[in-house]
């Protein structure tokens, strides 16, 4: 007999500096405790929030930037079956153009550091965003790429684009 398991809906924003350095959070909790990731969080579903809304209110929270739609571009829909074992995560990716003039402070869910896109490759980030988010981060974050993953910890990460612009 299978268990069922979660599904969340989430974000993941880029934001970089003025010197063009990508803010990531060390984060403490799971997911990818103890790795590097771009900041993010859950969907308010309850609320019938939507991914920008969503992408506006955890920028505000986790660095106190003010965006607004027009800040956000979506350059990607993920969908992650069995992540780490414990759910299903739909997640959009913006890539925020307006910068950080400054380090936010750290909170609850982990310090925060700038980094050179260089930098990140040398990072311990979690295995599936070295293969999934930035590759595609790279070639796609002009543009638009919808990917399905196969994130089971019983097998070989599976990677599916089901569309890209």
């Amino acid at each position: 007999m299978s268990s069922v398991l979660p599904f969340r809906i989430s974000v993941l924003l880029f934001i970089r500096d003025e010197a063009g350095k990508l803010l990531l959070i060390e984060r403490r909790k799971a997911p990818n405790k103890d790795c590097w990731s771009p900041i993010g969080g859950k969907l308010e579903m309850t609320e019938g929030e939507s991914p920008f809304e969503c992408a506006i209110r955890e920028t505000r929270e986790e660095t106190g930037l003010e965006i607004t739609e027009k800040d956000l571009h979506l350059f990607s829909m993920v969908s992650e079956k069995g992540y780490e074992g414990s759910g299903h995560w739909l997640m959009f990716l913006f890539d925020c153009s307006k910068p950080l003039t400054s380090l936010p402070p750290e909170i609850d869910e982990g310090p925060m550091g700038f980094f050179t896109r260089e930098d990140v490759d040398g990072l311990k980030v979690p295995p599936s965003d070295r293969h999934l988010i930035w590759p595609h981060y790279d070639r796609h974050r002009s543009g638009f790429i919808a990917l399905r993953a196969d994130c089971r910890p019983d097998s070989d990460l599976q990677i599916v684009v089901e569309e890209t612009h």
